[in-house]
């Protein structure tokens, strides 16, 4: 009965039933398996991102994102600067309350190292239908190597909540062919 304790107080001293020693064993190995199929599914499934984050300062990584709109501009909507940069280059897009910015039109089938920061607070990065999910650190820069391979409007979704605006928190992302 579990009620009463056992007859013998050091319970770890006392012989594992062959059962339970096959189930042990069985779960161990499972684990293990689990464990390199994670670094499986990692590259050859390409499953999550492969990023590298750094430290900055929030006005060195405004004034590098203010740089490229300065040079890529090419038109404007509702407000916010649309920036075509050349295939290859290192494109930036800032997370602050509540918006993404800039408006990024990248080509089809071109390589592009993308920046991700936040001025303020922690944000999430979605881009959707896509469903890559980032996580925005304030005085950290993520990049990661982005390669679209579709044509379309996308949308960047905050799901991260970050105040009483979150729900308003949407960003665009053309893909031009």
């Amino acid at each position: 009965m579990a009620i009463t304790s056992p007859s013998t107080k050091i319970w770890w001293n006392q012989p594992v039933s062959k059962t339970e020693l096959t189930w042990i064993i069985i779960a161990f190995l499972w684990g293990l398996f689990m464990f390199f199929m994670m670094i499986y599914w990692h590259g050859a499934g390409e499953q999550n991102l492969s990023n590298e984050a750094y430290r900055i300062r929030p006005e060195v990584f405004a004034e590098r994102t203010q740089a490229m709109v300065d040079a890529y501009t090419v038109r404007e909507e509702a407000g916010f600067p649309v920036v075509h940069p050349p295939p290859g280059s290192d494109i930036y897009l800032i997370a602050r309350l509540w918006q993404w910015w800039p408006i990024l039109e990248l080509e089809k089938d071109k390589s592009y190292r993308l920046h991700l920061s936040s001025m303020d607070y922690q944000h999430g990065f979605s881009l959707q239908p896509v469903n890559i999910n980032l996580q925005v650190h304030p005085d950290y820069e993520l990049v990661l190597t982005l390669k679209p391979n579709e044509a379309g409007e996308f949308g960047v979704i905050c799901n991260e909540y970050c105040g009483i605006g979150h729900h308003s928190m949407i960003g665009k992302l053309y893909v031009v062919e």
